[in-house]
């Protein structure tokens, strides 16, 4: 994930110290109920499209932006899924966050996928039973919005 001029400006003042920052997952149906996915170029890992919301940036506005600049797929947002703390992360350049991850539900409504920046090496629509390797949180997120029902609680302490 590109890391967004805002963030880069705290940095200068925060340096490497963990920060606590909004993230938001969406998770991607089209009609044939296939999932949205994207193999991320930092890590080569398949993932949920995501990102972080610009300052004043409302969670759906920006799962549906962050899906569109990531994979040229249009879409609308359904519904929140769950909302759970990550654990913490550090990069290779010493930074460290810890993200607050909002997963909402959406549904393609356009476009093809296609990688559409510099964050995705691929993207594709993926049948539920034929799933690339996902990591437990990538699961998890799909596990929950397929259940159609709130997370109400989780009393994990990461992921």
């Amino acid at each position: 994930m590109a890391t967004p001029d805002f963030i880069r400006t705290i940095r200068e003042s925060a340096g490497h110290q963990l920060l606590w920052l909004p993230g938001v997952s969406a998770v991607v149906f089209d009609d044939a109920g296939r999932v949205l996915l994207g193999k991320r170029s930092d890590n080569h890992e398949w993932a949920l499209p995501s990102g972080i919301p610009e300052p004043g940036e409302q969670p759906a506005v920006c799962a549906v932006r962050e899906v569109f600049e990531e994979t040229a797929v249009e879409c609308v947002a359904e519904r929140v899924v769950m909302v759970k703390a990550g654990g913490p992360i550090t990069y290779p350049n010493g930074d460290a966050c810890q993200f607050m991850d909002i997963t909402l539900k959406c549904r393609a409504v356009g476009g093809e996928a296609a990688v559409n920046d510099d964050e995705s090496l691929e993207v594709g629509w993926f049948e539920l039973d034929a799933l690339p390797e996902l990591s437990d949180h990538q699961l998890f997120r799909i596990k929950q919005t397929l259940a159609d029902a709130p997370t109400w609680f989780d009393t994990t302490t990461s992921d």
